[in-house]
């Protein structure tokens, strides 16, 4: 099954653009327009839906000086001031490496490090080879152990020619890049990888092919991590993300599969409790599937706030049979705002689970601190009589122009569970699920022109509306950054 999506670079710190005349038109299906009635087959409405506000796209980068200068922007929240120049710079040739099958250095070598890293380091790889062709390195990246003060230090992996992306291959089962400090306390920290192509068909031992995970942080402390034109395969989940104070940026790239051995629990993208997951431009499949088991979903994303742009999922297989997961597998707490959402299902070999974006409520799995509300049900809280005037104080999923392409009519699109009343006892599974009443939820999603092979927009859970007509009050949630903005802003970032 052939798709694409268009890739446009974005850089992400234009002004916010405000007011209730940028916010675009409202849509007309009344204040009480519960996604529970509404089909994909809708007559025809005089007044489009709402529209969402990003800001204006800037010309596509054509020259390695044009992505250099791409490269330099960074989301609006990320605060990228107090970071120091890496310590150590490694530029890796291609045809000396691609002889030696191990990284070959122009200038000082990693002999020196003794296989520790102090004050950050940055890995160059040349581009080309001696043809003129893209380099194609046949192991995977070595990197030293990260060691000393960890605070405004830089971990950064790329190609010497900016758009020109090298390739890192090989079947060894151990095959990772992976950023990973300990004791990260309150220190800053950050990671890029840019113009890489990770294909590692055998990795079945590391957690992640791309694999970024940093230990005891805590607020202010923050580890970012932003990753930039690349291909990404392998690995248990070829993107692996766990719990942390954690913001994590991806544009134009590619996820396309996994190769863990437990594909029951094993994802394409697995972002655990981290505080930010931003995709824009990126698109996952190859999801590795089972004959007999409903296997994985290509991206498995607990972030407490996540960010979907151009973003398109789907479950066309890698190895094995497709999966008959849900594609998106999320949380119904913290905030969801995502804008033109391509989801494609081909047939699976398993019974398909009816959800295509699953918004679930059964574990928590950030730090509770990220939090603002309780994610379970109780007797603070009752939705008040007028939900939509209220946007401000609940969870918030909303998407925009969302299309579902389906070998079936989908019963419907998404899913937003219920909330259970308490933990089992020293874990974070939640109990109760589907035995507390509607008002006791403090969650909400909305759609604005979803399309596609479907029956229904939502399911028959929780407090969803399809086209809502909103008050002037919460036109805010159209606008992405306004919407980013008071989703860190309740957590103090």
């Amino acid at each position: 099954m052939a798709w694409r999506i268009a890739r446009p670079a974005l850089t992400l710190t234009l002004p916010l653009m405000a007011g209730a005349a940028m916010l675009g038109v409202i849509g007309c299906s009344g204040l009480g327009g519960e996604s529970n009635a509404q089909t994909a087959q809708r007559p025809v409405q005089s007044v489009p839906p709402l529209q969402p506000v990003v800001p204006a796209e800037p010309p596509k980068p054509e020259t390695p000086a044009d992505y250099a200068a791409h490269d330099r922007t960074y989301p609006f929240y990320m605060p990228m001031q107090g970071l120091r120049r890496p310590a150590i710079r490694l530029f890796i040739k291609c045809d000396a490496s691609r002889a030696a099958g191990r990284e070959v250095y122009q200038g000082p070598d990693a002999a020196s490090l003794y296989g520790r890293a102090e004050g950050g380091y940055e890995f160059v790889y040349e581009a080309l080879d001696g043809q003129g062709r893209p380099c194609v390195y046949p192991f995977a990246p070595w990197q030293p152990d990260i060691v000393g003060n960890l605070d405004g230090t830089q971990y950064i992996f790329r190609s010497s020619l900016s758009g020109v992306q090298v390739t890192f291959r090989t079947d060894d089962p151990w095959a990772t890049l992976k950023m990973r400090a300990l004791e990260m306390g309150r220190s800053r920290i950050h990671f890029e990888m840019r113009d890489i192509a990770l294909d590692f068909p055998g990795a079945i031992q590391p957690m992640g092919a791309l694999h970024l995970e940093t230990y005891g942080g805590t607020a202010p402390g923050l580890f970012t991590a932003v990753v930039r034109r690349s291909r990404i395969f392998g690995g248990k989940n070829a993107i692996f993300v766990p719990g942390g104070e954690t913001m994590l940026y991806v544009e134009d790239s590619a996820v396309t599969g996994n190769v863990g051995t437990n594909v029951d629990q094993e994802h394409g993208t697995y972002i655990n409790g981290t505080l930010v997951s931003h995709f824009r431009n990126v698109s996952w499949q190859g999801q590795q599937g089972w004959r007999d088991v409903a296997s994985g979903h290509q991206l498995k994303d607990k972030a407490y706030l996540r960010i979907y742009e151009n973003v398109a999922v789907s479950n066309a297989p890698g190895r094995g049979p497709p999966s008959a997961m849900p594609l998106i597998d999320a949380s119904s707490f913290g905030f969801t705002w995502s804008n033109n959402l391509q989801i494609r299902r081909v047939p699976p070999q398993q019974a398909p689970r009816d959800a295509l974006v699953d918004l679930r409520s059964e574990i928590l799995y950030g730090n509770p601190q990220h939090y603002p509300w309780p994610v379970i049900a109780t007797s603070d809280w009752r939705m008040p009589a007028a939900p939509l005037g209220s946007l401000d104080r609940v969870y918030l999923s909303v998407f925009f122009d969302t299309s579902v392409q389906s070998f079936r009519q989908e019963p419907h699109v998404f899913a937003l569970r219920s909330w259970g009343r308490g933990f089992e006892p020293g874990t974070a599974t939640i109990l109760g699920e589907g035995f507390t009443t509607r008002a006791e939820q403090r969650a909400v999603s909305l759609s604005f022109g979803t399309r596609g092979t479907f029956d229904k927009v939502y399911s028959g859970e929780g407090w969803t509306y399809a086209n809502p007509r909103l008050p002037d009050t919460m036109l805010w949630v159209a606008d992405r950054d306004a919407f980013i903005r008071h989703a860190l802003g309740l957590i103090g970032r």
